[in-house]
């Protein structure tokens, strides 16, 4: 199993936009993850509820896991994603 381990970058945490990018992200991976607040329960990363109920904020420390094929370049994809601040960026 792959880990990676990241900060939260967006200003007020992972709430509803950022949430939901990195939940349509993580249901466009092609494999399962899982996301745990530092000292939590994993719960499934395309998971629009369960992210929500983390209430991981800013700067809180996160852990994304995958297995299968191509699960690091998931992970690293997914980690990139939650370090920025998705709050400051652009709707597209």
């Amino acid at each position: 199993m792959s880990t990676r381990t990241v900060a939260i970058g967006s200003s007020v945490g992972l709430h509803a936009r950022p949430a939901a990018l990195f939940v349509k992200a993580a249901g466009d991976a092609g494999l399962p993850v899982t996301i745990a607040k530092e000292g939590g329960s994993p719960v499934p990363a395309n998971s629009m509820i369960a992210i929500m109920a983390l209430g991981a904020k800013h700067g809180d420390r996160v852990t994304l896991a995958a297995e299968g094929e191509g699960a690091e370049e998931v992970l690293d994809s997914l980690a990139e994603l939650l370090e920025r601040d998705l709050d400051a960026e652009p709707a597209s």
